[in-house]
């Protein structure tokens, strides 16, 4: 088996891609991990959550308690006797998740029990506590004496930290770092020696384990953190009011920092700062906390005004402020690189998935080049000369033409006759779709000619669709929503043009959109029957631009166009297995489906007959089925567009439907509708400061 770079499978001990299709079935089972984490059905251990009603503590009672009491899992929140009543306030979250019922049943198998932090309660030992997740005050002496406490009364027991800044080394336990938002983000960041059970049991749930270095502090921290100080200092240098230079910093990169601590509450800034403080103390001056920051870390003051003004506040000099933003980010990911702390698409996809950056610091460097990224640290360092003396790196950034740096999100593999591509990236993006050509290009070369495409089983565990901030030059230029779409479709093409036998495996919650239109170019679509899809573009409103306007009318029978046009025009999501036949080709249980997607590729007896794309002209009536109005001009604007393009790109050849959906979708992002609406709302906020 031959891959272009290490699956990130692999750093947990799970394999690869390739190893999952070949045995038709997932590397772990979770029953089986919950039995060796937990014990048997009939001798069952506890969960135990020290600190479980604090922001993190009682987040994550939620989150792994709906994955864990359907099991007979007992979750025991420990906590003091006067801490605020975490748990409570995530039951209006937990009930709209999951309603009322499933709520009830879940709150019922999570257990609260007060302590005084110096003995353990006696009815801890009725619940046989196996495994312990610790998320009490970041104080190292205190964390210390509590695993000790809990190691005197249970000395098998398995204990991991939340916390958010000290090095396993310096706790003595390993690490499960979860990244924020905490009710609902999958990430964990893990340090332990080897992946544990715990690790892959996390995995099996539906999370997201990110093994890292153990190093002070963690990726998403010094990422977050790191934009957070690099805000406060352009504050200090421009007095500009923090919630400007926020917008400032999400047009740039993406996140707006100081608003997000306003949004997890008071003890945000002390976190941040806590994190700093330790980092400065061990790197230097680079994360030295700013005066402003360590106000807060007490005051727990909000960052943004109750009333602010509106103040047209204008850059004087963008040079400088991408300098102060981007050049200590820039530095600070030359230490991460400098350290090696974690897999590269990792630690790309931490600062996407948590820290919401638009494209993850790789990818952003990558995009700049190493000699760009050099100058514009040389040109922080002109303005702060402190930051100079430690922790610079830029020997980190010479190693950008392997394989590890060009392909961020998409893998490829093979084991000589079939070949596997992976996306691990939720939403498609120009990186997406150069990695994508550069893996296919890959394949080829090693004389591959069946292929599958899917996401990586591990980072993507949804495909969402195209990530619509690659939209936002098209609404003003035409030529630029032209080449998107043509550029995007040809590359979806290759799938169905250069290869013998492809399928597409959708493996996830759901697959949506552009991702939707790259998957059907296979000559096969195969899709775990959990999953939902569908097309929402009308909802947004845009055109489909990569031929989802035309190619599946082209696979389809007619009688099956209505549905396909209530698909377009409704935006409605459709279940896996009720679009077998006219949109996937098997939809089953996970283990049938691999199974099933691999007899296909390899060429066993499957029993199913490929759907040929029709190369010729498809009539269509002159106006579509009667679908309910929806009442918004807006989106039947983009009904009638999309409509219009389904017969123009339909009623031509093959040959010649690229061209003409390409235009049909570039010229209505131009249009007032689309500027109206979900992307034109989104570019006004992000772009227009």
């Amino acid at each position: 088996m031959k891959s272009m770079r290490e699956t990130t499978l692999q750093t947990l001990g799970l394999g690869s891609v390739l190893d999952i299709f070949r045995k038709g079935r997932l590397p772990v089972d979770e029953a089986e991990l919950i039995d060796k984490v937990f014990g048997p059905a009939a001798d069952r251990g506890a969960l135990v959550i020290s600190g479980g009603n604090g922001i993190v503590g009682s987040g994550k009672a939620m989150q792994l308690g709906s994955r864990l009491v359907p099991f007979g899992v007992p979750v025991v929140t420990l906590d003091l006797p006067d801490a605020p009543d975490g748990l409570g306030q995530q039951y209006a979250g937990l009930k709209a998740s999951f309603g009322a019922g499933r709520a009830n049943e879940i709150m019922a198998g999570i257990i609260r029990l007060n302590y005084d932090g110096a003995s353990l309660p006696v009815e801890l030992n009725g619940f046989k506590p196996r495994f312990v997740l610790e998320a009490i005050p970041e104080i190292l002496n205190i964390k210390r004496a509590h695993y000790e406490l809990m190691r005197q009364s249970f000395p098998e027991v398995e204990i991991r930290s939340v916390t958010s800044g000290f090095p396993s080394s310096e706790l003595g336990v390993g690490i499960l770092h979860p990244s924020f938002p905490h009710q609902i983000n999958k990430v964990w960041e893990v340090v332990e020696e080897n992946p544990s059970d715990i690790t892959r049991l996390f995995w099996a749930l539906g999370m997201i384990p990110v093994p890292v270095g153990d190093y002070w502090s963690f990726i998403l921290d010094v990422l977050f953190c790191g934009i957070t100080l690099a805000a406060l200092r352009f504050h200090r240098v421009t007095n500009m009011p923090f919630w400007k230079i926020d917008k400032y910093v999400r047009r740039l990169v993406g996140p707006n920092p100081l608003r997000a601590h306003d949004a997890i509450g008071p003890g945000a800034s002390f976190l941040t700062w806590s994190c700093l403080h330790h980092l400065a103390g061990e790197y230097g001056e680079l994360f030295s906390p700013s005066p402003e920051l360590v106000r807060r870390k007490e005051s727990g003051e909000s960052w943004y005004p109750s009333n602010r003004p509106v103040v047209d506040w204008d850059l004087d000099d963008d040079e400088d402020f991408q300098s102060w933003i981007l050049g200590p980010l820039f530095q600070m990911t030359s230490l991460l690189l400098h350290e090696n702390r974690a897999h590269l698409s990792h630690m790309n996809a931490i600062g996407e998935l948590c820290a919401q950056f638009t494209r993850g610091m790789p990818a952003l460097i990558r995009g700049y080049g190493s000699d760009k990224v050099i100058s514009r640290v040389e040109a922080y360092h002109r303005l702060h000369p402190e930051a100079a003396a430690d922790c610079w790196h830029p020997d980190a950034f010479a190693a950008m033409d392997s394989p590890e740096w060009r392909q961020l999100y998409v893998n490829a593999e093979h084991d000589g006759q079939v070949g596997v591509v992976t996306i691990s990236r939720e939403a498609l993006n120009w990186d997406v779709i150069d990695e994508l050509n550069r893996a296919v290009d890959w394949l080829k070369g090693e004389g591959i000619a069946k292929v599958i495409l899917t996401s990586d089983f591990h980072l993507s565990t949804q495909m969402i669709g195209a990530d619509t901030t690659e939209f936002f030059s098209a609404l003003e230029n035409e030529d630029a929503g032209f080449d998107l779409s043509k550029s995007w479709s040809e590359t979806a093409r290759r799938f169905h043009d250069e290869f013998d036998v492809s399928v597409g495996f959708v493996n996830g919650k759901r697959c949506l959109g552009g991702m939707l239109e790259l998957m059907m170019h296979c000559h096969y679509l195969v899709s775990v029957d959990g999953a939902r899809l569908g097309m929402p573009e009308v909802t947004l409103p845009v055109v489909p631009g990569m031929e989802g306007c035309h190619w599946a009318f082209r696979k389809a029978d007619p009688a099956d166009y209505p549905k396909l046009t209530e698909m377009l025009l409704g935006g409605r999501f459709t279940p896996a297995n009720a679009a077998a036949g006219w949109l996937v080709d098997f939809a089953g249980p996970v283990e049938d489906a691999l199974q099933k997607a691999w007899l296909i590729v390899s060429g066993g007896d499957h029993g199913i007959r490929m759907r040929k794309v029709e190369a010729g002209e498809i009539s269509l009536p002159d106006t579509p089925p009667d679908i309910p109005p929806t009442g918004n001009p807006i989106i039947e604007s983009g009904r009638k567009a999309i409509w219009d393009c389904i017969r123009a790109s339909c009623g031509v050849t093959l040959a010649q439907a690229l061209q003409v959906q390409s235009k049909h979708s570039a010229g209505f992002m131009t249009t007032t509708a689309c500027r109206k609406g979900t992307i034109g709302g989104s570019r006004k906020k992000i772009v227009e400061v």
